[in-house]
């Protein structure tokens, strides 16, 4: 990032002199990094946005009309939830998957719904509350078998659990570079697959793209039907650099290291008194995200004293997911969440379960 706004520092694609030129190379770059990351076949069917909230709206708004069915699951991220909602308000109908009090789901409780009119299923891929593992593959196959769309929220999996868009039956996968693709905030974007037509999308935005210029209509080509305006090329740079060094390291690597820390972690709470862990307590089920709560004590206060005590930065509330909190019986307090990375060590897994032992013991 900091080579390209010393040394680059151009509007890729809106000039023809070499700096232009060296930023066009770096978002094609970064477009083929993702392209191979996710399995998805064609680098120019990748649309970059602020995150994965734009590219859901993206989708959401652009592919679903009044009369149109969605299918979603009670998990959802209100990254899902507040457009859908909104979109039901102006003739959408919307069907939501209950999913059981441990966050999983059953794929033919997805197929159980799908009727006249039903045109997209949309889920993301792991809970960012309980860590659980959606079955992709699975609803994936339903929807082939049904003629559906099959969305995919990848924003807590992208960079840290194998994807592949050709196997797993996704037709549009929704990423986000801040999290476990090691990117910066401000990047993201939406994945085209191959049974979608780019041209029954719908723009949330218009405007400059550098091609086709001398008209006043929208390119009807992508990436330039959906991008437009300047891309973060800079974040961009830094997404890049944050998969190459996925691939440097090896995803089977990086998900082998977060399942460990997360196993220590369960086993551990679990055995504390007055501790409840949420989600499958099976480590291989879900992504390096924990959620718990202490008896008597308020997650507001937990995450206050982990912090000040003990130095642990977590996340307390609701996680922008009610509706994965009703499901889980933790509305409207929500839960105290962990979440781990590459980066942590076994030395933190224990630090973290001696603090909330201590803080369990203090009002037991």
């Amino acid at each position: 990032m900091v080579n390209f706004i010393n040394f680059v520092g151009a509007n890729p694609g809106r000039s023809g002199h070499r700096r232009a030129v060296a930023a066009g190379r770096i978002v094609y770059d970064t477009r083929r990094a993702v392209a191979e990351l996710v399995g998805a076949d064609d680098p120019l069917r990748i649309i970059f946005t602020y995150n994965v909230t734009h590219a859901l709206n993206l989708c959401l708004h652009g592919l679903l009309a009044p009369g149109d069915h969605v299918i979603t699951s009670s998990m959802e991220h209100n990254s899902v939830m507040r457009p859908l909602r909104m979109l039901e308000k102006k003739g959408v109908k919307l069907s939501i998957v209950r999913c059981a009090n441990n966050g999983s789901l059953e794929p033919s409780a997805v197929e159980a719904l799908i009727g006249t009119g039903t045109k997209l299923v949309v889920l993301n891929h792991a809970s960012n509350v309980t860590g659980t593992l959606l079955p992709i593959k699975a609803v994936g196959a339903i929807c082939r078998k049904h003629n559906l769309l099959f969305l995919v929220d990848t924003a807590q999996t992208a960079g840290c659990y194998p994807i592949a868009m050709q196997s797993d039956c996704i037709d549009l996968l929704a990423f986000t570079g801040h999290k476990a693709l090691h990117g910066p905030m401000g990047t993201g974007g939406l994945v085209i697959g191959g049974r979608v037509d780019e041209k029954s999308l719908n723009p949330l935005l218009q405007g400059g793209t550098g091609s086709n210029s001398q008209y006043e209509e929208q390119p009807d080509f992508l990436p330039d039907a959906l991008e437009a305006g300047t891309v973060n090329a800079v974040g961009l740079a830094g997404l890049a650099a944050g998969i190459n060094w996925i691939n440097d390291i090896g995803l089977e690597t990086i998900r082998s290291h977060e399942e460990h820390l997360t196993k220590l972690l369960i086993e551990g709470l679990t055995g504390i008194g007055g501790v409840t862990v949420y989600g499958d307590h099976c480590a291989a089920d879900r992504t390096a995200t924990v959620s718990f709560t202490i008896e008597h004590i308020p997650v507001s206060e937990i995450g206050l004293k982990l912090d000040e005590e003990f130095g642990i930065l977590c996340r307390v509330g609701l996680h922008c997911a009610p509706m994965a909190h009703k499901t889980l019986e933790t509305f409207p307090h929500g839960t105290v969440r962990f979440g781990f990375s590459s980066f942590n060590t076994e030395d933190e897994v224990e630090k973290a379960i001696a603090a909330v032992k201590e803080l369990s013991a203090g009002v037991l």
